[in-house]
């Protein structure tokens, strides 16, 4: 009997071509990368520096004493609530919460004000303050063609965006003086008189984004003449009302006195800072106006541009606002929580004041205290911005904003000196 031979079995070759080899190209290969965000991508940078004296002053998002996120008492206590009323996660209408729609006018009017009680206001909830700007850029964009926007030079970085992307014309009117490090109030009304009858003018509530300069009542009286004798129509941004001074009265008082003098005004709000709902972006966009039979079809068409976009608004941050505003006990701690976070901004301004004054008392810093709100236009350079950060890890934006939000009393020295530095030699 002869043993079988077992011979081992052969392996399969299989060739695989070059051409299958060979990754196809994609058929978006030919798109250019996007630059970072100019606010956004300052936290990235600065997430990546491992330096114990890093600072990041480029976001405006409001931190404690300690430098850490802050949730408001009176917002977990609305949550609280939520939770124990079991409410359900249906689709709210396109329009948005009935009841945050209702506390929303009444923030911005005051109770009880004719505009509300005569339903001469178009109200949409929207994506907090960039949400209602893209629907009210869009609005603009379809109804009011050929119309021009005009921003504040230097405005908030996102607001070119979105009106260059819902393909509407804007231009520059003159804002800030970098000799006075303050309003160029002339130029501004120049600008504004010398626009095309019926633009529309970009204005900030209070707290102007970058600069933290206000007018004055006296000079929001002459823009509101302006507008009236040029048919002007304000698009007010009110992004930090009752963050600003710490009264939500106070810091209405622009789009409050617009709509007391007969003009008809454009309004977007947010409650990402004055109730810290950074992520639930939760904000609205009202048009005011002369009569409910405009508002009802303005009303129409918002409700059409908002379906088209993102269908309808999100639910938790709307009720956390209705809840809050709505009970009077919730809605007077929330006035006392937002006078505690604009009063420590305001201590850390004096602070940051007072060591300036120190290191280098030969230049005016007053500055940073008549400035207002969450930031402080420094008006360092770009080469000094560079200096601050990449010598003393202070992260801000390029156009020498900061964010005092994120500052505390305790660095408020070492950014002192960082800034002198960066003064004296860039």
């Amino acid at each position: 009997m002869h043993s079988a031979t077992i011979r081992p079995a052969r392996q399969s070759c299989v060739r695989v071509s070059m051409s299958a080899a060979t990754a196809t190209a994609s058929r978006l290969d030919a798109i250019e990368q996007a630059p970072a965000d100019p606010i956004l991508g300052v936290s990235e940078a600065y997430k990546a520096d491992n330096s114990p004296d890093k600072l990041n002053l480029g976001v405006g998002a409001y931190r404690t004493e300690d430098l850490k996120p802050y949730v408001l008492d009176v917002v977990k206590k609305a949550e609280k609530r939520m939770i124990e009323a079991e409410e359900n996660k249906e689709y709210l209408p396109i329009d948005g919460l009935a009841d945050f729609k209702k506390a929303t006018l009444q923030l911005l009017l005051g109770s009880g004000h004719a505009a509300i009680k005569e339903n001469r206001i178009a109200c949409v909830q929207s994506l907090s303050g960039t949400g209602s700007l893209r629907v009210g850029a869009d609005f603009i964009a379809k109804f009011l063609k050929g119309t021009k926007v005009y921003l504040s030079n230097p405005t908030w970085g996102n607001h070119k965006n979105i009106f260059t992307d819902a393909g509407v014309e804007w231009k520059w009117y003159r804002y800030f003086d970098p000799e006075t490090v303050g309003l160029d109030f002339e130029g501004m009304c120049s600008d504004l008189e010398a626009a095309p009858e019926g633009s529309i003018i970009v204005l900030h509530g209070c707290a102007h984004n970058p600069t933290g300069i206000d007018p004055t009542q006296e000079q929001w009286g002459k823009i509101a003449d302006i507008c009236k004798s040029k048919n002007l129509l304000p698009f007010f941004d009110v992004a930090y009302q009752g963050f600003a001074s710490g009264s939500l009265d106070d810091d209405a008082f622009a789009p409050r006195f617009f709509v007391d003098q007969g003009l008809e005004v454009m309004v977007s709000q947010s409650y990402s800072k004055n109730l810290g709902l950074y992520g639930e972006r939760v904000g609205a966009l009202s048009f005011v106006l002369s009569d409910d039979g405009a508002a009802k079809r303005v009303l129409s068409q918002l409700k059409r541009i908002a379906r088209a976009i993102y269908s309808n608004p999100p639910v938790h941050g709307a009720r956390i606002v209705a809840e809050v505003v709505g009970n009077e006990d919730m809605f007077t701690e929330w006035k006392q929580e937002m006078e505690g976070m604009a009063g420590r901004i305001k201590t850390v301004r004096q602070v940051l004041r007072d060591n300036l004054e120190k290191i280098n008392p030969d230049k005016d810093w007053s500055f940073i205290t008549s400035q207002i709100g969450m930031f402080s236009f420094t008006g360092l350079t770009p080469p000094q911005v560079e200096n601050m950060t990449n010598k003393h890890h202070v992260y801000m934006t390029k156009d020498g904003r900061i964010s005092l939000a994120g500052l505390n009393k305790a660095k408020s020295e070492y950014l002192a000196k960082a800034i002198d530095d960066s003064v004296r030699n860039c």
